[in-house]
């Protein structure tokens, strides 16, 4: 992986929980960081086809490794472009140790 390729912006978001005073549940996503980052539409494959015949968008995006990054799991969610992509799982190290790959999805 070359940090060149690292064209996106992204913003990783995560779920905050607490309750008001009243005691009601408050839930919802808070932006926690921005990063570069490598962001590509998977193709190809019967996974992907379902996929995109409900509507939604699998792609893949790799960052680097950071005290940042590390943190992310698999409930945060990443915007990139104005769109907003769930993560389908935690994210993956690379062999060098240096990126970390993720599996999103936009819906």
């Amino acid at each position: 992986m070359n940090p060149d390729d690292m064209t996106k912006r992204a913003l990783f978001r995560a779920p905050i929980k607490g309750r008001t005073p009243g005691g009601q549940r408050i839930t919802g996503m808070e932006d926690r960081f921005t990063v570069w980052a490598k962001h590509a539409p998977l193709r190809g494959g019967e996974a992907v086809m379902q996929a995109r015949m409900e509507s939604r968008s699998p792609a893949a995006v790799t960052v680097e490794c950071s005290s940042d990054t590390l943190t992310i799991t698999s409930e945060w969610e990443v915007v990139i472009d104005g769109r907003t992509y769930q993560l389908k799982a935690d994210p993956r190290e690379t062999r060098d140790r240096a990126f970390l790959d993720m599996l999103v999805e936009a819906r």
